[in-house]
């Protein structure tokens, strides 16, 4: 039998461990879920009245040590906001973590216990599901940008409510523009709804291509979602396949 490259032997490793025990292409053939871009969703934090439109993109600095600046100051921003109900019992303002000039940006709901604790998102068993996931595409959490919906944990983790998550639109918005991504991965429902301005179920959302303040995003499954139910570790694969593959085109 042919040795396996040492490379593809360890993500082959790496893969079975995180619950990938096969590799597959996606139901119906190779990229048979993936569509063209469409145009921007509405407001990306929250949905909004059809026709509503986003803040526009303000300048953003060209020079990758400016855009890293820019981002601390706007931290410090949000640690002193104070513009909804949720900042009043927060222990930290869990603002975003990784790489100001990442390629590729996640973006969740919001802090859970342990990231309230910590003051960094995607923290305990979810976070370390989503370190695995990342490396599976050949990357680290470092060259990634991670962030949420709103910057304060909700009551008992409970989902972000819309006037919540409007008021943190604005930081998420100015994250976006000034990392400027090349592809945003929205984390589960609740993330892909604010994002994208819609009330679809997650199912409908998942797999294709669409657009978030000009950058190309894709909707998946929360790690927290696998952790409880192993089904979804397959489609989340093929919606990272097709994530890795966009990051490596032209």
């Amino acid at each position: 039998m042919t040795a396996l490259p040492s490379d593809l032997r360890d993500l082959l490793v790496y893969l079975d461990g995180i619950g990938y025990g096969e590799l597959y292409l996606p139901q119906g053939g190779a990229g048979a879920r993936a569509v063209e871009p469409v145009a921007d969703a509405a407001s990306p934090a929250g949905p909004t009245a059809p026709g509503a439109a986003q803040a526009p993109i303000a300048a953003v600095p060209a020079d990758a040590a400016e855009r890293a600046a820019a981002l601390a100051a706007l931290a410090r921003e949000a640690e002193a906001c104070e513009r909804c109900r949720l900042s009043r019992g927060r222990s930290h303002v869990v603002f975003g973590t990784g790489d100001p000039n990442a390629d590729l940006m996640f973006i969740g709901e919001g802090p859970g216990a342990e990231e309230d604790r910590q003051g960094l998102p995607f923290v305990g068993p979810a976070g370390e599901l989503l370190n695995k996931i990342i490396q599976a595409i050949g990357l680290t959490r470092e060259r990634v940008y991670i962030a949420n919906v709103v910057k304060c944990r909700p009551p008992g983790n409970r989902d972000p409510q819309q006037d919540e998550a409007a008021a943190c639109r604005p930081f998420l918005e100015r994250q976006i523009d000034l990392v400027q991504p090349k592809v945003i991965v929205a984390l589960g429902r609740v993330a892909a709804q604010a994002l994208l301005g819609t009330d679809q179920p997650l199912g409908r959302m998942r797999g294709r291509w669409t657009s978030v303040r000009g950058v190309p995003a894709m909707v998946t499954y929360h790690p927290a979602a696998l952790l409880r139910n192993a089904a979804w570790k397959r489609p989340t694969w093929e919606d990272m396949q097709l994530v890795r593959d966009r990051l490596a085109a032209p």
